[in-house]
Order: structure tokens, then sequence, then C-alpha cells
């Protein structure tokens, strides 16, 4: 008898920072089995298809899993690019509203009749600082940081996002924490990266940073010149193992 395997994506309404309602994309197994949950926080360029496929592939392998469209309010309904440049108009995504609307889309997930109560965050780019943030502000058991500028380093002058540097937040880390970044990437730098791994040591926080050589920033983004196979394909790997340990496992 084959096992059964099906999954549900669609798009949801969550209950967002101040009570706004905003969308997102689910994508769960179709099963009763308790499971862990995973937030995942998009990049910069926006709630776009490929990120939406990262939320089908946590399904696939075995979470809950739902993306908040950060770009809600700004362009509702608009094409990814439109509202990613809307954002990026007002200076990005306020930290505040960052956490009210992460804090919504765990909500949600602990909220499925198969969820263990267990949620991880993963951030990309501007997501990764976003999910090392609310590592540090919510109830989180598991988060992961991939390539996010500015947890550490100062944005040059004229970045379009209005952000500030967070790693006074460390010693608040509430969660293990797995860091992915390329070596070659200039946002975050290698320097701004062991400068984030010292103060994890120093507050004697619970992680592991890996650094890959030949990548840069995006080595993750199959669609973008920046893809790395090799290194994907070992973070994905790292990444996996990770929530399996922390969201999925009898702990």
């Amino acid at each position: 008898m084959p096992t059964y395997d099906a999954l549900l994506a669609e798009t949801v309404t969550l209950t967002g920072h101040g009570g706004d309602l905003i969308e997102g994309y689910s994508a769960r197994p179709l099963d009763i089995a308790p499971r862990g949950g995973v937030v995942v926080i998009h990049h910069m360029p926006g709630y776009d298809k490929e990120t939406k496929e990262i939320t089908r592939r946590f399904a696939t392998e075995g979470f809950n899993a739902v993306c908040p469209n950060l770009y809600s309010r700004e362009a509702p309904g608009a094409d990814p690019d439109d509202a990613a440049a809307a954002a990026r108009a007002n200076g990005g995504v306020p930290d505040e509203r960052l956490l009210g609307d992460v804090s919504g889309a765990a909500a949600y997930l602990r909220g499925l009749t198969n969820s263990n109560s267990r949620i991880g965050t993963i951030g990309y780019c501007s997501g990764g600082r976003q999910s090392f943030l609310a590592a540090c502000e919510l109830d989180l058991q598991a988060a992961v940081d991939c390539y996010g500028a500015f947890v550490t380093g100062t944005p040059p002058e004229g970045f379009p996002l209005q952000v500030e540097p967070i790693g006074h937040l460390t010693e608040n880390l509430r969660c293990p924490l797995l860091g992915l970044f390329g070596a070659e990437d200039q946002y975050p730098s290698p320097e701004a990266v062991a400068e984030l791994e010292a103060l994890l040591k120093q507050h004697d926080k619970p992680h592991e940073l890996h650094s890959y050589e030949d990548a840069g920033h995006a080595f993750f983004a199959v669609n973008r010149p920046s893809y790395r196979p090799q290194a994907a394909v070992d973070g994905w790997s790292k990444v996996l193992r990770f929530f399996g340990e922390h969201l999925n496992a009898d702990v």
C-alpha cells in the first residue's frame, strides 16, 4: 500500500501587525501527523514565484510553511517587481511591522490542526536580517539567516532600505540560529559575518554559521546569475537538518 502523499498550497489571509489583514502563501502536507512550521520571509525583490516554490519545498520536506506578503500594504495585488519598487521607495518594511506580520504568520501555523506548535523562520537577503530580528523578539524554536545584510555593519549612504544594524539584540536571541553566507558577498561582508559570530559567542548563543567560497549574495536563487548549485545544495541540506532537529524532532 503506497504512503499517502499530498500537499495543499494556496493563498491565505493572515492577521498581521496592528490587526491588518495581509496576503500569505501557505503550503502543507495533507496528513494528520504533528509537524513543525516554517515562516518563509521573502527577499527584497518580494513575494514572487521563486519564494512560493521555496515555501512548497518545505511542505514536501515535511513541514507546514507560510510566506507572508510583507508588501501587501504598499501594493496589494501588484506584480512582485512593482510591489518591491513601491516598498523600496518607502524605505522598506519597518521592523515593528515586520515583527507583527511574522508573529501573525506564526500564529497561523500554530493554529493548523497538525501543528506541534514549534515554529522556525528562514529569510533571504533583507529577509535574513528580518529572520534574525524575529528570533530575538518572538517565541521561535529555530531561525535561519541566509545572507542577511546589516545584522551587523552599517548600510552605505544612499542605500534604498532605511534599516539599522541590530547586532546589539544578540543578547536577546531566543532560539538556535543557522547562518549561511557567501564568502564573496559585500552585504554582508565576511567581516560583518565575523562580527556576528563574535557577538553570538560573547553571549553564548547556540549557533552555526557557514560561509561558502566562490559564492556571493543570493547563491540560493536558481533564476539568477548568482546561483551556485554546490553551495545551494549543501545549504538546503543544512537547513533541512537544522529544522528537522529543532522543529520536527521529539525535543
